[in-house]
């Protein structure tokens, strides 16, 4: 017992020495002994920039691109993405990667408001990314956590999901904003910014942009459409010169990769760091995709840009029967082989589509092109959508293929489209659901479908809203052959946040694939 009583005592004794250790010089000790204890918008927007992006190219790869048919698994394995088969894991990894980054493009917004360090290109800057991403969440996902998200040190640790509707029109409101914010000119840290280089007029012309993509997203809704097609006339056609857009490719929004930007920091392409070339050259590439750029005699696929290897622009190597590709939803059992594909050799020192410097697309001016094209179609500004979707093709080639056309007038480009079959043609119904049936719309979106390509979830987005292009059915397809309509909500949601979890699921509908976000609806 006096043992016991020893040890006992040896115990206590310890432990208050210890806590007498741990509080001496406690503030000496644990103190950052770099000394920084603060942050500038400069130093948060290249990382959180690169951060989402990368994570955008990772399921672009993965998961947009096995989707909308641009490759295809040549495997008989369950779950696979090109069948429909999408598993409640998909969900993770995009609404983990871009909340916490939003942290840091709010807080941009909040340093570039106080005094002594005012900026307010910096938070017009802070508002257009956050609306780029969470534009990306709302698609993705339907209601999600916004008006109360990333408050957390604010006490706010179980948000409530704002209503998609909701979500929209504050974002509106951010855009509007951000313009006139970015009209003052005020200059930004160049080797900060790894989109434009310090060009804040460039960030107007993104942000702009943007806009007119989140109008036309929700252009479809009765409730809002009036209110919407008004504005995409006044950034148009009515107020242009307050609202410059996207006019030709140096305006594109992009992060140059593996050093190429122009500025002193060295960004390496996430498809290098997050994908092995043997798994970047495994999915085939499907014959949809690859089909209508052969028809077309493409130049994406018949220019060889790649140094000695003589690779397309696209950097697809020839199959066993030549640049044939593999039908997308096909059956399990057919033993299918890989055909065309993804180049990619970690062995050569020859540029592929895994190392090109010009993958990290954010928005490009072929899709503003595109919008155009599709707005005067409808009737909503002057034209008939020809002139702009003309422009729309040239600089969709001409963002890989820099001044291959000179001007959307250029008359190797007219031969191009006319030898393609894909002239625009103002007869044709504005649109039809009928596959196979030609229709404006269906040029229009074809077209941005390649234009669109490696813009991370777009292709996906556009398809939902406009049903466009027309992909072929497969039928091996699961989910009764529906394209999936969102991403569920990821598991760590429900256990941590269930009460706003169950109110929203209570408010959109079943937490599956298949409940269509606001402006699907009817």
């Amino acid at each position: 017992m006096k043992s016991l009583k020893k040890i006992t005592s040896y115990i206590l004794l310890s432990a208050v020495t210890a806590l007498a250790s741990c509080t001496k010089d406690f503030n000496e000790v644990n103190t950052d002994p770099i000394g920084k204890t603060s942050t500038t918008a400069n130093q948060l927007l290249a990382p959180a920039l690169v951060n989402i992006l990368q994570a955008n190219m990772v399921r672009n790869r993965g998961f947009n691109n096995e989707l909308m048919q641009v490759t295809v698994d040549v495997s008989d394995s369950e779950g696979r993405v090109f069948r429909y088969d999408v598993r409640r894991n998909w969900a993770d990894y995009t609404w983990n990667a871009w909340y916490p980054e939003l942290t840091n493009l709010r807080d941009i917004y909040t340093i570039a408001s106080q005094p002594g360090s005012e900026n307010s290109s910096y938070k017009g800057i802070s508002l257009i990314t956050q609306a780029w991403v969470f534009q990306l969440l709302t698609d993705v996902y339907g209601d999600v956590p916004y008006s109360q998200a990333n408050q957390g040190k604010e006490g706010s640790l179980q948000p409530v999901y704002d209503k998609q509707k909701d979500i929209y029109l504050d974002l509106f409101n951010k855009l509007e904003e951000a313009n006139k914010l970015l009209a003052e000119g005020k200059e930004i840290i160049k080797t900060g910014d790894p989109v434009y280089q310090g060009d804040v007029s460039k960030w107007r012309r993104f942000g702009n942009s943007l806009y007119l993509r989140l109008l036309l997203r929700v252009s479809g809704k009765a409730e809002v459409s009036s209110q919407v097609i008004a504005k995409i006339k006044e950034i148009a056609e009515t107020n242009k010169g307050n609202y410059p857009i996207m006019e030709d490719n140096t305006h594109t929004a992009k992060i140059l990769w593996n050093g190429t930007n122009s500025s002193t920091a060295v960004y390496s392409s996430p498809l290098m760091i997050n994908v092995r070339p043997v798994d970047f050259r495994t999915p085939a590439i499907t014959s949809f995709f690859l089909g209508n750029l052969t028809n077309w005699v493409d130049p994406r696929i018949t220019t060889a840009t790649y140094g000695t290897n003589g690779y397309n622009r696209f950097g697809i190597a020839n199959g066993p029967n030549g640049l044939v590709g593999v039908p997308s939803g096909y059956d399990i059992g057919l033993g299918l082989t890989k055909q065309a594909y993804f180049y990619s050799d970690a062995q050569s020192a020859a540029v592929t589509l895994q190392t090109d410097p010009y993958t990290g697309i954010i928005m490009n001016c072929a899709e503003v092109d595109f919008i155009l094209a599709e707005a005067a179609a409808k009737g909503w500004i002057s034209g008939t959508g020809e002139a702009y979707y003309i422009k729309g093709i040239g600089d969709g080639l001409n963002y890989w293929l820099p001044n291959f056309f000179k001007t959307a007038s250029d008359p190797a480009l007219i031969d191009y489209i006319t030898k393609a079959d894909i002239d625009w043609d103002n007869s044709l119904p504005l649109n039809t659901t009928t596959p196979g049936t030609p229709s404006k719309m269906e040029l229009i979106q074809l077209q941005k479908y390649y234009a669109m390509f490696l813009v991370d979830f777009q292709q996906w987005f556009e398809y939902r809203r406009t049903g466009h292009p027309f992909l072929p059915k497969g039928t091996g397809l699961a989910n009764g052959g529906r394209m999936p309509a969102r991403l569920n909500y990821p598991l760590a949601s429900q256990s941590t946040n269930p009460t706003s979890y169950a109110n929203a699921v209570a408010s959109q509908g079943a937490d599956d694939i298949n409940t269509l976000v606001w402006w699907q609806k009817p």
